[in-house]
């Protein structure tokens, strides 16, 4: 793999949204309120440049009806978080989603806790790559900021990685900047080779901003903590604040 000398010149850094907790509280009561297509159409209008939606394995929150019914709302790229099985690889060759985050998987956790054993788990992704790649699905592989793993990533022919922020946005101390460092260089030397990085979860107002103002991040995905602040300010003044964080991160 090439050491970064440089990297993707500091632009407008793009929002995805991640609306599965629309669809949590939705499901908690069972019906159709709050629906998460009127989510995803609210983002669209006030400056979100995707909608991510995370079809798991026990559809706790997104169903499958949802993500066609996103699709028809809005013409913003639905971003399609996965995990890599033959029932989910088949769902987004139907649906065919700009693009598809593969992620871990585990039923027992409240929420995706890690990043992906891309190295690990080579030839069981190969496959379910190489397929998703071939349809024009943009792949995107959720993994650690990991050298090891971003070469996996490389050797898989993704041509996205998802950095995984929890650990920086849970450090405390002096630990917060070496978390930073990692994915600071981790997303040099993913550009340097040719894939986007892009980053996300557990992202919020108080530590988005030093992970914005990585140069060579294109994109952050960003959902349960706005979901969160919605419920206080409402969806749009949640989003529109982020937006205008990021914007001056950079």
């Amino acid at each position: 793999m090439q050491q970064a000398r440089g990297g993707r010149s500091a632009g407008r850094l793009r929002l995805g949204v991640n609306i599965d907790h629309v669809a949590t509280i939705r499901n908690a009561r069972g019906g159709e309120h709050p629906d998460p297509v009127r989510a995803a159409e609210i983002v669209a209008t006030v400056g979100g440049d995707g909608i991510t939606a995370h079809l798991r394995e026990d559809r706790r929150h997104i169903r499958d009806e949802d993500l066609r019914r996103i699709q028809a709302a809005t013409d913003l790229p639905l971003n399609l978080e996965m995990a890599a099985t033959d029932e989910m690889v088949e769902i987004a060759l139907r649906h065919m989603p700009h693009a598809a985050c593969i992620v871990p998987e585990k039923r027992e956790e409240r929420t995706t806790e890690g990043g992906l054993d891309a190295a690990g788990q080579h030839n069981h992704l190969q496959p379910v790559v190489s397929r998703l790649v071939d349809a024009g699905i943009r792949v995107s592989l959720f993994i650690a900021p990991d050298e090891r793993q971003l070469e996996a990533a490389l050797r898989l022919g993704a041509p996205v990685v998802e950095f995984h922020t929890g650990e920086y946005a849970h450090a405390t101390g002096d630990q917060v900047a070496i978390e930073l460092k990692k994915i600071a260089d981790m997303a040099a030397l993913a550009a340097k080779n040719g894939i986007e990085p892009h980053a996300g979860h557990g992202l919020t107002y108080e530590n988005v901003q030093p992970i914005a103002a990585i140069p060579q991040l294109a994109e952050l995905n960003i959902g349960h903590y706005l979901i969160g602040e919605a419920v206080f300010v409402g969806l749009e003044n949640a989003v529109r604040r982020m937006r205008e964080m990021m914007d001056a991160a950079r």
